[in-house]
């Protein structure tokens, strides 16, 4: 690969994988979330009219499903692994269950669920990953109760402020935290056997903490010979590019293999509003621009410490790929690539991944799958960030407009 094989504006590469036919619908789909009003409409009314049982599963499963979801079995998912295999595409697993219901019964359930996905990933060619959330498995309550003892803990490291928060939790509370460790390690015990990459998502900022804590303590477990397990950071925080680096600090002395996957982040407007009404400081970067900055900067120090580094370049910012790939090209170990892969959404900025693929990247689509019901709540992140980020659905729309004028000249 070099970087001038790679161009972000060639959609015969991009959308070679789509019929005229799944083009014109996909860009019928872009329009209406380039409509925000209809967006916001919709993403209140959608979840309340499935919770009550209207009939609007077949549209919703026509409509934004089919555009961003692999299916609603797991089983459902090998259509869509398969297709983008053909195109040197690799595929990141998610079982679309977050913050459900609080109680043991269900997150056994998820937990076992995420532990079907590594089993199933094993058997694949072309699917290193899958992803989890710890509030598939773990109470938002009792997560958000240990953030705020982590925070008042006068200890100095994220793990001994977060050992210190557990001597507080009550007796019902320990036995119910022990569970959610009893989980996770059973999913990162699988996941190291069958050698499957477990990606930890990112959470709101007030219960994200602990989920750190953990994540670094799985990774000191699993990650001594290879990268298993995997923490998302979100460079939309302005306190992210030194977390980044506090926690290669720790790696390098406990001897483990840092393991990241680098976003910009997905929950900006909650978390600017909670801060208003909670009157604490915002933890969202002041602009754009920042994030951009931090999350280059963020990069950079990735891959110059790729030896000791596995990254995935989670991102939809065309100038932050090229950036990753112009970096790569500058490191004189090339085995050293095997530690960096990319990634982008399932129905998103496909001009991104089907180009580096084709510049032999490594490259995957973050494949959610699940019930309509389930995923209702990614689905509309989805679409409020298509129509929130400045010029995302308007990019969408122009490539796919240029690649249908292409195949009609």
């Amino acid at each position: 690969m070099t970087t001038s094989e790679i161009s972000f504006n060639n959609t015969q590469n991009a959308f070679a994988y789509k019929t005229t036919k799944q083009l014109k619908k996909a860009k019928f789909l872009f329009g209406l979330m380039g409509n925000s009003f209809l967006v916001k409409i919709g993403t209140r009314l959608t979840p309340w009219a499935i919770k009550i049982g209207l009939p609007i599963k077949g549209l919703v499963r026509n409509t934004i499903f089919s555009q961003f979801v692999g299916g609603e079995t797991l089983q459902q998912t090998a259509t869509v692994a398969k297709m983008l295999a053909a195109y040197n595409v690799k595929v990141i697993l998610d079982y679309g269950v977050e913050g459900g219901e609080s109680n043991n019964e269900a997150y056994n359930y998820a937990s076992d669920e995420f532990i079907k996905v590594i089993d199933y990933a094993a058997t694949q060619p072309n699917i290193p990953y899958m992803s989890i959330k710890i509030t598939g498995i773990a109470a938002f309550a009792l997560l958000q109760k240990l953030d705020i003892l982590m925070h008042e803990s006068k200890e100095n490291t994220l793990v001994k402020k977060y050992q210190a928060a557990l001597l507080q939790l009550n007796n019902d509370e320990k036995k119910d935290w022990e569970q959610v460790i009893v989980r996770l390690q059973h999913i990162c015990d699988t996941a190291s056997f069958l050698n499957i990459g477990v990606l930890v998502d990112a959470e709101e900022t007030w219960i994200q903490d602990p989920v750190d804590a953990i994540t670094m303590l799985m990774m000191d477990t699993y990650n001594k010979t290879k990268p298993v397990i995997y923490n998302t950071i979100q460079l939309y925080r302005h306190d992210r590019l030194a977390f980044l680096k506090t926690c290669h600090e720790a790696a390098l002395e406990r001897k483990f293999i840092l393991a990241v996957k680098l976003v910009r982040g997905a929950y900006m407007e909650k978390e600017r509003k909670r801060a208003i009404d909670n009157n604490y400081t915002n933890p969202i970067q002041v602009s754009k621009v920042a994030t951009d900055n931090d999350y280059d900067e963020a990069l950079k120090f990735c891959i110059a410490n790729i030896a000791t580094i596995a990254l995935i370049v989670a991102t939809h910012n065309e100038n932050s790929n090229l950036l990753a790939t112009t970096l790569m090209q500058s490191l004189t170990d090339k085995a050293l690539h095997n530690h960096i892969h990319f990634s982008q959404l399932y129905g998103m900025s496909d001009n991104i991944t089907f180009n580096l693929a084709n510049a032999n990247c490594s490259v995957s689509k973050y494949l959610p799958f699940g019930p309509i019901e389930d995923v209702v709540p990614y689905l509309m992140r989805r679409a409020q960030e298509n129509s929130s980020v400045k010029g995302q659905t308007g990019r969408e729309l122009g490539l796919i407009k240029k690649e249908l004028q292409r195949r009609i000249s």
